[in-house]
């Protein structure tokens, strides 16, 4: 099975210092259809205007992942973490039996642009933990880079999940391929530009779902930065 869904077919929500687009269900925005993928719950693209942010709130069971595309997001959390996530960085949050945090945007005339993406854990009740790692253009250049992982592999951020995260960035001639289990489940989210994708053409804020694929081809970007989500059954 292998199904396109465009971007303008998310859900979109406007609260004046927060415009967000929804791939799945998520608060005001609910279709039974998009309830998630496999353990992919979550993907929120957020737009925090300068100076307004998320107040202090919380989470349990769930593992939290910030990507940012622009601007900065500040973090604080109950377990005393206070750190800036710029463009580059991947954040992973571990909510386990419970964590309070807030999300900012303290530039005065910058937006802040990130993904918030939560999958589903494969333990409850555990400790919550926070790690937080950057990745430089060049380790994503012309290639999958994995930036998440349940145990680490290749320097990634550690989630309790039965998941891995891939980014990669992709222009020109640049191509890449990835095997792939065909038990499992595919989620490919593009974050901008242009790029074919198993011969289909994505562009920004469209997505492919797939299982039983064996392989991911990737190959005709146009300035393209994308993430890839292999995902439990």
């Amino acid at each position: 099975m292998l199904q396109i869904r465009r971007s303008q077919d998310r859900g979109h929500a406007d609260h004046g210092w927060l415009k967000s687009q929804h791939s799945f269900s998520f608060a005001g925005y609910h279709d039974p259809a998009w309830m998630g993928w496999g353990n992919l719950r979550v993907i929120n693209e957020d737009r925090i205007a300068p100076g307004s942010g998320f107040g202090t709130h919380g989470h349990r069971d769930m593992e939290i992942i910030s990507y940012v595309l622009q601007g900065n997001l500040a973090h604080k959390d109950s377990m005393g973490n206070v750190k800036g996530i710029p463009p580059g960085d991947v954040q992973r949050m571990t909510a386990g039996r419970g964590v309070m945090h807030s999300e900012f945007n303290h530039a005065p005339d910058q937006t802040t642009h990130f993904l918030q993406i939560w999958i589903e854990p494969h333990t409850h009740g555990i400790e919550p933990s926070y790690e937080q790692r950057r990745f430089a253009d060049e380790e994503k250049r012309g290639r999958l880079r994995r930036v998440a992982s349940t145990d680490g592999a290749e320097g990634s951020v550690i989630i309790h999940a039965d998941a891995s995260l891939y980014a990669g960035l992709f222009n020109g001639n640049e191509q890449a391929v990835l095997g792939l289990n065909p038990l499992r489940k595919l989620y490919v989210h593009l974050v901008r530009g242009a790029l074919d994708v198993n011969g289909e053409r994505l562009r920004a804020g469209d997505a492919l779902l797939a299982d039983g694929l064996d392989y991911l081809a990737l190959n005709g970007g146009e300035d393209a930065e994308v993430l890839v989500f292999d995902l439990a059954p």
